[in-house]
């Protein structure tokens, strides 16, 4: 069962946790933005943009991992451009990005395994980010 304890709004310390996994195996993942300030319960930090945010140092940004790896690609990044009607269309690429790169999720997935976890992204729109689409994709794990 999936456990939300925040939901995405304006406010900008909002962020949603989903429980992933089962058993003692239960992940919580959270998503948040980069530059809002870091916080005991964020457990492991890890930034899933491909190029790093602007305007925030690696010491103010806590990272504990940087996986740009399982980030979308460049030109999917590009055609996006965080245009929410083109949500939808990203959603699949992305997801179709992720199954060609089994070796770069599998990482995401064995680092967050049994931990609490927050996919970290630099993008303005809370609703509409590739740190959306890994939760999801985490989120059917369970």
């Amino acid at each position: 069962m999936i456990a939300r304890r925040n939901t995405f709004s304006a406010a900008p310390s909002s962020r949603r946790r989903k429980q992933v996994g089962a058993g003692a195996h239960r992940s919580d993942v959270g998503v948040k933005r980069v530059y809002e300030p870091p916080a005991d319960e964020d457990g492991l930090r890890l930034l899933v943009d491909r190029v790093w945010p602007r305007g925030i140092s690696k010491d103010e940004a806590r990272i504990d991992q940087w996986l740009k790896d399982v980030a979308p690609s460049t030109a999917l990044r590009k055609w996006f451009g965080h245009d929410p009607e083109r949500w939808a269309e990203f959603r699949r690429r992305y997801r179709g990005e992720l199954a060609e790169n089994p070796d770069a999720l599998e990482a995401l997935r064995a680092l967050v395994r049994g931990k609490r976890a927050t996919l970290l992204y630099g993008a303005r729109d809370e609703a509409h980010n590739q740190a959306v689409v890994l939760a999801e994709v985490l989120q059917k794990d369970d």
